[in-house]
């Protein structure tokens, strides 16, 4: 019961959330420089074109009426239409979130199980030479800029051996995966020191603690104490961060997909941004907001189930 309550509390605290995100993307994206209609018409409109599409869309109205009437449509359904993409927001969210969607779930794959097999060998092999190179390799990967990564990952993979595509995302599945293999490596060793980091110095803490030392003084085998007691309970603070990667790659993706020309949610953001697109900017931040809490709440259901100590 305590669980069920805990889990509605969550549901609950997401909806402020929502609230405050869509008030701080509608003002940043109604304060920052630059004019909307200006940049679809071009310098040359006249003032009845300019003042015909502001009308059209709402542009004329105070910056409170805007919002209310913004909200109101949004829980109607309609998120608006694209004043660059002639479409509606929704439909051009949705006909953008399969690329996203590959990338986010090769970011994961690359970035979780090598930080499984590095952090455990650094654990076992402690201040030997292999955690030493460990140790180098999560060093320089935090200070690594991400665009470079990708930058020069095509360069290697692309342009000297061409074993992979440069951009783009294919046509079909496999097309899609062969795709989506560079910008998921870098997100891999982009994200992979921060793991790696953190499970090594969760599994050598578990390694000295109590329960472990009273295995070992029974004379329980050092391999089993490491499967059974080290690994399990050294495993819950990593996946308490599968949350925040779900945000990074989110986030890193804006940065990802314009180098890869991917044509996804990250990119469309990037250029509903250039072209001071409102509604599609402030439409991808609410899609970027859900997916994180989402991300996050799907972490607090698996701690919740896998945790006693949170009864």
């Amino acid at each position: 019961m305590k669980k069920l309550k805990l889990l509605a509390l969550r549901f609950i605290q997401m909806i402020p959330v929502l609230i405050g995100i869509s008030i701080i993307a509608f003002v940043l994206t109604k304060v920052s420089p630059g004019d909307p209609v200006r940049i679809i018409l071009g310098p040359r409109a006249t003032a009845e074109a300019q003042a015909a599409l502001r009308l059209k869309y709402g542009l004329d109205e105070p910056l409170l009426t805007q919002y209310i009437f913004y909200i109101r449509n949004l829980l109607q359904g309609d998120w608006g239409s694209s004043m660059t993409f002639r479409t509606t927001v929704l439909d051009l969210i949705v006909k953008r979130y399969t690329p996203t969607l590959y990338l986010l779930i090769g970011g994961l794959i690359s970035s979780i199980l090598p930080s499984l097999i590095l952090g455990i060998i650094s654990s076992l092999k402690q201040d030997k030479f292999i955690d030493q190179l460990v140790r180098i390799f999560y060093t320089i990967g935090l200070g690594l800029p991400s665009y470079w990564l990708g930058l020069t990952l095509i360069l290697i993979f692309a342009v000297k051996l061409g074993v992979l595509p440069a951009t783009g995302f294919g046509n079909t599945v496999g097309g899609h995966v062969r795709h989506i293999i560079l910008p998921s490596m870098t997100i891999g060793i982009a994200m992979t020191p921060i793991l790696v980091r953190n499970l090594r110095a969760t599994l050598l803490e578990k390694k000295e603690a109590d329960f472990v030392i009273a295995s070992r003084s029974r004379g329980i085998p050092e391999n089993y104490i490491f499967r059974r007691h080290v690994l399990p309970n050294s495993l819950l603070p990593s996946i308490n961060l599968l949350g925040i990667v779900v945000v990074y790659i989110l986030a890193i993706s804006i940065v990802i997909e314009p180098i890869f020309a991917i044509p996804g949610l990250g990119q469309l953001f990037i250029n509903s941004i250039i072209g001071r697109d409102y509604l599609v900017t402030q439409g991808l931040t609410l899609v970027f907001t859900v997916i994180a809490m989402i991300a996050t709440l799907s972490v607090d259901l698996i701690t919740l189930f896998i945790d006693p100590r949170i009864e």
